[in-house]
């Protein structure tokens, strides 16, 4: 397995954004059910900033790969206008139990395993408009790997996967299900929400790729009239490091719900359900 991924700083606190970064680029081996074995830094530094604060930023990213198990063996660095970081991974995983984003079976239940909300949350620690509680708790969740929820459940039968990031709860969720051939059905009362992100939304505060993602959604992904017009925003929003969505058979959920707690994942509740799709039918409702 090999992935990929970095991007600006989102919190300005350097060793923060180095484990919410590296945590971020991880996560793609453990929505495929794998295992992290090396990784290698990728770095774009202004050539008038402080290095002190790039090895802050490296040494986030060193906890969060030596919590995963993974060794460091190298990098890459350019000079560039704007910070970034974050890493390319090389996993494992047994070539009979990976789990495809597109593997969902009718009547598999959609477990998810962080609240979302990160996306309207960063919006407001880049506009000041966070408090210092959301703050914290916000890098947290963002920094938390996806490998504990990924070992307590790899035994278990995950016929899909993926990790909620760039394309929201709405985008990821049109991909797994539009791969599956079926229709994923999302209950707006059941979905975990980050505390203070439906209310940032309400205030205006959600990112520029919540709009974009609705219109390159279109009629794939809809919202029933009735859900609350913030919610229905900010599942479009894109997640920073954010869960897995795991396409469950429905006899394995509450072992499921159960090891995800013990191993003290974000959250671990069923959102919803992939059902037979109608010619014509989004993709994904939200209801």
């Amino acid at each position: 397995m090999q992935t990929v991924d970095f991007f600006p700083p989102i919190v300005d606190d350097p060793r923060w954004f180095g484990r919410i970064a590296a945590a971020n680029s991880l996560s793609d081996v453990y929505a495929m059910g794998g295992q992290a074995l090396t990784a290698m830094n990728l770095v774009g530094w202004p050539k008038d900033l402080d290095l002190q604060v790039l090895g802050e930023v490296l040494a986030g990213g060193l906890e969060k790969i030596q919590e995963a198990g993974a060794v460091l063996c190298g990098g890459h660095s350019v000079t560039d206008h704007e910070i970034k970081y974050g890493l390319s991974v090389t996993g494992i995983v047994h070539p009979n139990r990976w789990w495809p984003n597109g593997g969902a079976k009718e009547g598999d239940v959609a477990l998810l395993t962080k609240p979302l909300g990160m996306g309207p949350v960063a919006t407001a620690i880049k506009r000041g408009k966070a408090s210092e509680a959301m703050q914290e708790g916000a890098m947290r969740q963002m920094a938390t790997l996806n490998k504990a929820a990924c070992e307590a459940v790899r035994d278990l039968r995950v016929h899909g996967a993926t990790d909620v990031t760039g394309f929201g709860m709405m985008g990821h969720g049109c991909e797994m299900a539009e791969g599956a051939g079926l229709t994923l059905t999302l209950d707006s009362r059941s979905l975990p929400v980050f505390p203070g992100a439906v209310e940032l939304v309400r205030d205006g505060v959600f990112s520029g790729g919540c709009n974009r993602s609705k219109a390159w959604l279109a009629n794939r992904a809809k919202v029933e009239a009735t859900v609350d017009e913030a919610l229905g925003n900010l599942v479009f929003d894109a997640e920073t490091s954010g869960g897995l969505v795991l396409a469950l058979a429905p006899d394995d959920v509450e072992k499921a719900v159960r090891r995800l707690r013990d191993v003290g994942a974000p959250c671990a509740v069923a959102v919803g359900r992939f059902g037979k799709r109608a010619v014509g039918e989004p993709f994904v409702w939200l209801r």
